[in-house]
């Protein structure tokens, strides 16, 4: 392997390599597609294609190369939702609260229950151990979780942040990461054959809103304190170093808590928000998030196998067919939740369209399901493409919505 030494360790400079490419194909790519009227998040996602494994195999997918790469594509999210929390009105978040907690529980529910009745009632071949109704548990939790950090780069890209559209979106991609932690709480014990609990889901939900609200309310308290100190420090930087700093010590408090570590760096924006020194923040985070964010999204579009598209294959047409009917119901389930706040003027075709992106979340639900037998590889192929398709469609879909990109955000 090219990533690896003749003594078995990391080889360095092909790692740094792979690196190198990762960044300028997808800043190459995401430009095409700023030029062809295309939010630039597509171009690095078709980066992460043609970089990926069935293409071109330059992004590591396995051993330490593969692991650090998943790190920094991590880093790269949490500064993503870190921005994203920076440019987030707390009290316009408020205003749409009741909105973003309608569309998220029906963003979640309705495709779970979808997902869940459409593989009971049409048994497939591609369940593996246990019984019917564990794997329909799991392939119905695959649809749920909104990714956030997709759809907020789009808007994000778009100059829509300070919509209500992009508020109830953000807003709900963030509780569905709750909503989605107590539901891989409980398809985790289902993995493992334990009995799942009332007491047990209640208390995994109250963890990760519980953590979510305190940290916001005891952090607008006395973050803005301890940075007035900071900015009176003389060294370079030093007040990028520590919001950088507080927002990874929030993620990591927050997943150590049992909730989730873009929570954390979601909180921790917010409560920067709050300081006097919001600006300068908001502007030195900017140039270091343009760097590691590309990687996540870059090591998302290189996780999907483009043998799995191919319809001459026999092997690949049941999992071409299982996976068009679970995209149909993803899509349908999100877009259903876009109505789900009647009482708001809103546009609400582009709520639906903002919430469709699945990401990585389905992917781990899925891999556990694989990983304890529950699901097959073919089916975890079928998941994947379904998370590479909504993640596709979202892009130009939100970009035909709104409009040309806005200077507003």
């Amino acid at each position: 392997m090219l990533f690896v030494t003749a003594e078995g360790g990391l080889d360095v400079a092909w790692f740094f390599l792979a690196l190198s490419a990762m960044l300028v194909a997808a800043k190459l790519l995401g430009e095409l597609a700023e030029r062809i009227g295309q939010p630039p998040v597509l171009g690095e996602l078709v980066a992460g294609v043609l970089l990926g494994g069935s293409v071109l195999g330059v992004v590591p997918a396995h051993g330490v190369p593969g692991d650090l790469i998943h790190v920094l594509a991590q880093l790269g999210v949490l500064l993503l939702l870190f921005e994203i929390g920076l440019e987030t009105d707390l009290r316009e978040m408020f205003r749409v609260g009741a909105a973003s907690l309608s569309v998220a529980v029906v963003g979640v529910a309705l495709p779970f229950a979808l997902g869940f009745a459409y593989w009971i009632w049409t048994p497939h071949p591609g369940a593996g151990a246990g019984n019917l109704t564990t794997a329909a548990i799991f392939v119905g939790a695959t649809l749920t979780a909104t990714s956030v950090g997709i759809t907020a780069r789009v808007l994000s890209d778009l100059g829509r942040m300070s919509t209500t559209e992009a508020r109830i979106i953000i807003g709900a991609a963030v509780i569905d990461d709750v909503l989605g932690l107590v539901i891989l709480s409980v398809v985790s014990r289902v993995a493992a054959g334990d009995a799942v609990t009332l007491p047990g889901v209640l208390r995994t939900f109250a963890v990760a809103a519980g953590f979510l609200v305190a940290a916001v309310v005891l952090g607008r308290f006395l973050v803005p304190r301890l940075f007035d100190v900071v900015v009176r420090m003389r060294v370079r930087f030093v007040l990028l170093v520590f919001a950088i700093a507080f927002a990874l010590g929030l993620s990591s408090v927050a997943a150590l808590a049992g909730s989730a570590l873009i929570i954390g760096s979601f909180a921790a924006g917010l409560i920067l928000s709050g300081t006097n020194q919001f600006d300068t923040i908001e502007q030195e985070v900017r140039p270091v998030a343009s760097v590691f964010t590309p990687i996540f999204f870059v090591s998302v579009g290189a996780s999907v196998n483009l043998r799995l598209l191919d319809p001459t294959s026999p092997a690949a047409r049941g999992t071409l067919a299982v996976a068009a009917a679970l995209t149909l119901i993803a899509v349908v389930g999100k877009l259903a939740a876009g109505w789900a706040a009647p009482w708001l003027r809103m546009r609400r075709l582009i709520v639906g369209v903002g919430m469709v992106p699945r990401g990585e979340v389905g992917l781990i639900f899925a891999d556990i399901g694989r990983r304890s037998g529950i699901l097959t590889d073919e089916v975890f192929g079928a998941v994947l493409l379904v998370v590479m398709v909504t993640t596709f469609v979202a892009p130009p879909g939100l970009k035909a919505l709104f409009g040309p990109a806005s200077t507003d955000a």
